[in-house]
């Protein structure tokens, strides 16, 4: 039987366990960024880091404490080792000195992990468990206890794992967080042991899941269902491994599906904006797949289903995008309809309709240009200026007079790009180097604008794709280039097609930088 559960507590570690993903590292102005924006998210707890592990956590704890912010920080370490009196213990101290109003209690639920792991008896282990809850309680700290490897541990010895439940219950815990640590449990599984557990155990419970199967969100989302009323994850699913559960997705799932209020100040229309910010402040890919948040989860491609759309959203669309602060998006392409380049041209001139002449004329330029090679599905802003060109809606922000781009074959810079142009009658003439003929390009180019257009200063590439056309054509063979340029809140993809990677680089570049100025004049 299940228990509801009106009010969901997010717990999240995306500072800690989500650190231990491939190819993260984040200074510590990192952190601080990301704990402000989790803190105006309105998420409960912030996982910071293990104090005793490493000296920039250490840093990390003095400097976030001069926050002012309403979630509640959480210093994160294990159990008092071995033999050793939980006062005196270097970790237990560490965690103390994080001066957090919360600490998270890591201990072994999994006999295996206690007789081969740490090496030592059961009773020791309950012994370790209960002395660091009732220690740290006794020091005013709300304690969670992240019960490591519990349902390997459930399935192994269940008596046992559930006793480690009851000994942090006995001194006190506030919580006792179930963890799926190896990630191999399945959601019917995690639906008995839970139920199992809330019979048996008297505590608040918590799910911390790995998704190393691929259903940390779907556990997570089981186990609130059951009655945990804390769930643990990470933005985007950052973690070690296969990642720990998106608490993203988890947290959509939980207000928009499941109407159980997870965020303090009901900030669900934030979702995608704080799924992007942390994304940007890790230097990870924004993959367009997530759901709920990513550029493809309400973007439509098909003829029919763009039609079905916009004739009702929820014949192709399961929720309205912008509760969650995401929007909808018809892919540019030869299968998309009229319909599609109708509501492209529209945002330029919004009296043309369906059977005009000029809505016809575009599904033929799209078509040829298809053919030679050019795609407009991500690079919408292409299409957008192609459209402008063709109507004679354009602004010719400025004009290139000269352009050479110079490669050497060694050396640490390995292109210089120089660049001639005029803004208003005005010249600019400036150089740059970088690693590679695009990146000295890009550099160049909005060296010499930023002259005029200032705010080009806040634009960046944050994707290059090349796509060689007909590869039996070996070194003449054409080539597609897009590229992804973000100001730090808005994306938008830019295409260009030659035989000359350089040319095709240039094009996408240069309509890149056309449409965020188009963007500023309509901003104003």
């Amino acid at each position: 039987m299940t228990r509801d559960v009106k009010e969901i507590f997010i717990y999240d570690t995306t500072l800690r366990d989500g650190s231990q993903g491939e190819g993260i590292s984040y200074t510590l102005e990192d952190k601080l960024k990301i704990v402000k924006k989790l803190d105006s998210f309105g998420v409960d707890y912030i996982e910071a880091g293990n104090p005793g592990s490493n000296p920039k956590d250490l840093d990390f704890f003095k400097e976030v404490a001069k926050c002012d912010i309403k979630s509640k920080l959480v210093a994160f370490g294990s159990t008092r080792r071995v033999g050793v009196k939980v006062e005196e213990d270097m970790g237990i101290k560490s965690l103390l000195f994080a001066n957090t109003p919360a600490v998270a209690i890591f201990g072994k639920s999994w006999d295996l992990h206690v007789t081969d792991i740490i090496r030592t008896t059961l009773d020791e282990n309950l012994s370790m468990i209960e002395d660091t809850v009732k220690y740290m309680k006794s020091m005013g700290k709300e304690v969670i206890f992240d019960a490591e490897h519990f349902f390997d541990g459930y399935k192994n010895n269940r008596e046992y794992a559930i006793e480690s439940l009851k000994s942090a219950a006995k001194a006190g815990a506030d919580f006792a967080v179930l963890c799926d640590t190896n990630g191999g449990t399945m959601p019917w599984e995690i639906e008995n042991i839970i139920n199992d557990v809330l019979q048996n155990v008297n505590v608040n419970i918590g799910i911390h899941c790995h998704n190393d199967t691929g259903m940390a969100v779907a556990n997570s989302v089981v186990a609130a269902k059951c009655g945990a009323v804390q769930i643990q994850g990470t933005i985007n699913g950052y973690g070690e491994r296969c990642g720990n559960a998106n608490l993203i997705t988890i947290i959509g799932n939980l207000e928009v599906k499941l109407g159980k209020k997870c965020l303090d100040n009901n900030s669900i229309s934030e979702l995608t904006n704080v799924s992007k910010t942390v994304a940007e402040i890790a230097n990870m890919t924004h993959e367009k797949s997530y759901p709920y948040v990513g550029a493809s989860a309400f973007a439509h491609k098909g003829g029919m289903h763009i039609d079905g759309v916009n004739k009702n959203s929820i014949s192709f669309e399961h929720i309205n995008p912008e509760i969650v602060g995401n929007e909808r998006r018809f892919l540019m392409s030869e299968v998309s309809g009229k319909s599609t380049i109708l509501s492209s041209i529209q945002k330029i001139i919004p009296e043309i309709k369906k059977d005009s002449k000029e809505a016809q004329e575009m599904v033929d330029i799209l078509k040829k240009l298809e053919y030679e090679g050019y795609q407009f599905e991500g690079a919408e802003s292409s299409f957008e200026l192609l459209i402008r060109k063709h109507l004679g809606k354009t602004k010719e922000f400025f004009k290139v007079i000269d352009f050479r781009v110079i490669e050497e074959a060694a050396g640490i810079k390995s292109a210089y790009a120089m660049i001639k142009l005029e803004v208003d009658g005005k010249e600019e003439i400036t150089a740059a180097d970088g690693a590679g003929p695009v990146n000295a390009m890009d550099k160049a180019l909005r060296k010499a604008l930023t002259v005029f257009y200032p705010e080009l200063k806040d634009i960046r590439l944050t994707d290059y794709k090349v796509r060689v056309l007909d590869p039996d054509k070996a070194t003449g063979a054409k080539v597609r280039v897009h590229i992804e340029t973000s100001d730090g809140e808005a994306t938008w993809g830019t295409v260009g097609v030659s035989t000359n990677i350089i040319e095709a680089s240039w094009k996408a570049l240069l309509d890149s930088i056309d449409y965020f100025l188009y963007k500023e004049i309509d901003r104003k």
